[in-house]
């Protein structure tokens, strides 16, 4: 699928209340909460189940999680930023990346910040400092199912 069709499937999250492990455009989402409603809206169910997670980034209970996550399910990307491109962002001075977002174009990116709800914002030079990995959707689920998109 395209990064127009991420972009657009993320916008639709914009404005959305900040709410920790909910993942429902209007409703309320956090910054995970955030790819899983776009995956949802590209490829139909979730590839897996959620585990309970704290809302503290300090909390080593799942360290490493969010990168597993999305080695496992998405596609790492090496080249240049690009719309539609998933960004891990290390927060705080930590080693693991504890934040995620969806780039719009290599210098804005969508995100759930608390406080603030989904926002678009500038991908400042601070932000782009703590990119500490970027990955894209799949085609397809990993388990062969065609995305809902491409099935139209």
């Amino acid at each position: 699928m395209s990064g127009g069709e991420v972009v657009a499937a993320a916008r639709e999250f914009l404005g959305t209340p900040y709410r920790h492990q909910a993942s429902r455009a209007g409703a309320g989402c956090d910054c995970l909460g955030l790819l899983r409603g776009v995956w949802r809206a590209l490829h139909g169910a979730e590839p897996m189940a959620m585990p309970a997670y704290r809302a503290d980034m300090r909390d080593p209970t799942h360290a490493g999680a969010l990168r597993q996550a999305a080695e496992t399910l998405l596609v790492a990307e090496t080249g240049p930023m690009e719309a539609g491109q998933v960004v891990l962002f290390r927060l705080g001075g930590m080693v693991e990346a504890k934040h995620c977002g969806i780039l719009v174009g290599p210098q804005r990116f969508i995100h759930a910040q608390e406080r603030l709800g989904v926002v678009e914002a500038n991908l400042t030079e601070a932000w782009a400092r703590r990119v500490s990995a970027r990955f894209r959707f799949p085609l397809t689920s990993p388990w062969g199912e065609r995305s809902l998109r491409s099935s139209g």
